[in-house]
């Protein structure tokens, strides 16, 4: 018996959804074992990494790796250096990388194509080779330090904030995300703010940045992430404990004998505001991308 059209796709529905569940499933399973196995001892974790015992809440549970951690690590201040560096360069990235996509999709100068292949050229190169020579620069830089109640010049951001905020904030790909999806919205909108007597800023401001919301959730998360991820850098510049972010604080936990347990609890931790982050903007995401496929 042939099947009708409407019956054929509601079996590729049914085929796609089981298909994209299973997918679900095998990428949740690093997830579900670090969840689990930071409810577990050292020696049990190790003894159930051969069965599916790895998966599940089995054996002895308890909250004890969580409370290990925080004797361990100064998790708290951790914490907060790295919400603070991250919501600093998510904050001040999406003003700087916003402002210049602008410049280079709407504003008509000369040179504007060379300086927008010149910001994608940059997309090729490690951040690994010009970590040393950053190193020298960001030593060397003039700043001003409170001291005995006054500021005072010196040289040198190593061992501070800005020297894990500054030189990420303006970022290349976020300039081009900007400048393809401000590129997608009507020129005409332009024009006639210009007739009313608008200017470039009030343009940006109130016509460009509130049709592109899809654009910003999506800088966000792809500027959180590394950002929340960092490890290299902090590692070469902070050698203060007290200004160290979480990934730095990984380290904590292979120096003498490995704590398998507490590892996976802190990462767990330190995993939970990610996901946080993207559950929220995932809707925005989506329809960023799907808009940059059929615009751009």
């Amino acid at each position: 018996m042939a099947l009708t059209h409407a019956q054929l796709r509601r079996r590729r529905r049914v085929w796609s959804y089981l298909v994209l569940s299973g997918l679900a499933v095998f990428f949740l399973f690093p997830l579900v074992f670090m969840l689990v196995s930071s409810l577990k001892p050292d020696g049990q974790i190790l003894s159930d990494t051969s069965s599916w015992r790895a998966f599940l809440p089995v054996g002895h549970i308890s909250l004890d790796n969580y409370s290990g951690v925080f004797g361990r690590v100064p998790v708290g201040r951790f914490l907060f250096n790295s919400i603070l560096v991250t919501v600093l360069i998510v904050g001040l990235g999406l003003v700087v990388n916003s402002m210049a996509g602008f410049a280079l999709s709407r504003l008509r100068w000369r040179g504007r194509g060379l300086v927008l292949s010149l910001v994608i050229a940059t997309l090729i190169v490690p951040f690994e080779t010009i970590a040393v020579p950053m190193v020298y620069w960001v030593a060397h830089l003039p700043t001003l330090v409170l001291q005995g109640g006054a500021l005072k010049y010196d040289i040198g951001w190593l061992d501070s904030y800005k020297v894990q905020i500054i030189p990420f904030v303006a970022n290349a790909f976020s300039i081009f995300l900007f400048a393809q999806y401000f590129s997608t919205i009507p020129t005409s909108l332009d024009e006639a703010a210009r007739i009313d007597g608008a200017g470039w800023f009030t343009i940006y401001r109130r016509i460009v940045v509130p049709l592109s919301g899809p654009a910003f959730a999506t800088v966000s998360i792809l500027t959180f992430l590394p950002a929340w991820n960092q490890y290299l850098w902090p590692s070469m510049v902070v050698q203060d404990e007290k200004l160290r972010p979480v990934m730095v604080g990984m380290q904590y936990f292979f120096q003498d004998t490995t704590a398998w347990g507490e590892v996976m609890a802190y990462a767990s931790m330190i995993t939970i505001p990610v996901l946080v982050v993207f559950l929220a903007f995932q809707r925005a995401f989506v329809s960023s991308v799907a808009a940059s496929g059929v615009k751009g």
